[in-house]
C-alpha cells in the first residue's frame, strides 16, 4: 500500500524560453541542479525512457520513466513505467524576455516511509527541496545566458 504525494513550485527565470528549453529538456543534466538526482540515463536506442536514480538521506531509489508528451517551449510530461511510481510535468511560460518554470510532480511512497514520517513533514521537506532545485536551475541558467 503507498500514500501519493503532489506538489508544485515555479520559478522565474530572467532568460529566453529557447534557452531554458534547451536546458531542461538535456534530461541527463538534471544532477547539476536537483540535490537528490544521482543520475539520469537515455538510451540511445529509446530516448523517449530515461533511468533515473535518486539517493537521499541513506535511501536509493530508482526507476524508468516515458516520456508521455513534449511540446517544445511548453512543456515535458512523464510517468514511471518501473521502479519508483511517479509522473509530472515541466511547463514552460514564455514571458517575452523571461520564463516561467513550474514543476508538478506525483509519487508514491512505501508504506513503511509513510509510517516512519508524517505525510505533511515528508511533503513540506520534498516542496523545499523542490524549489531549491528550481532556483538552482535559475542560477545555472542565468550563468550560460550571461557567458553566451
Amino acid at each position: 500500500m503507498a500514500d501519493w504525494l503532489e506538489h508544485s513550485v515555479q520559478v522565474e527565470v530572467e532568460a529566453p524560453i529557447e534557452l531554458v528549453w534547451s536546458l531542461w529538456s538535456d534530461l541527463e543534466q538534471m544532477p547539476r541542479w536537483m540535490k537528490w538526482i544521482d543520475s539520469v540515463k537515455i538510451p540511445p536506442d529509446n530516448p523517449e525512457i530515461s533511468l533515473w536514480k535518486l539517493s537521499t538521506g541513506g535511501l536509493d531509489f530508482t526507476w524508468k520513466s516515458r516520456i508521455l508528451k513534449v511540446i517544445p517551449n511548453q512543456i515535458i510530461q512523464w510517468k514511471s513505467v518501473d521502479g519508483l511510481p511517479n509522473q509530472g510535468a515541466i511547463r514552460f511560460y514564455d514571458r517575452h524576455g523571461s520564463s516561467i518554470v513550474k514543476m508538478t510532480i506525483s509519487y508514491a511512497i512505501p508504506g513503511f516511509i509513510g509510517k516512519l514520517m508524517d505525510n505533511l513533514f515528508l511533503g513540506r521537506v520534498v516542496e523545499s527541496t523542490l524549489l531549491a532545485d528550481l532556483e538552482r536551475f535559475k542560477e545555472y541558467a542565468l550563468n550560460i545566458k550571461s557567458n553566451s
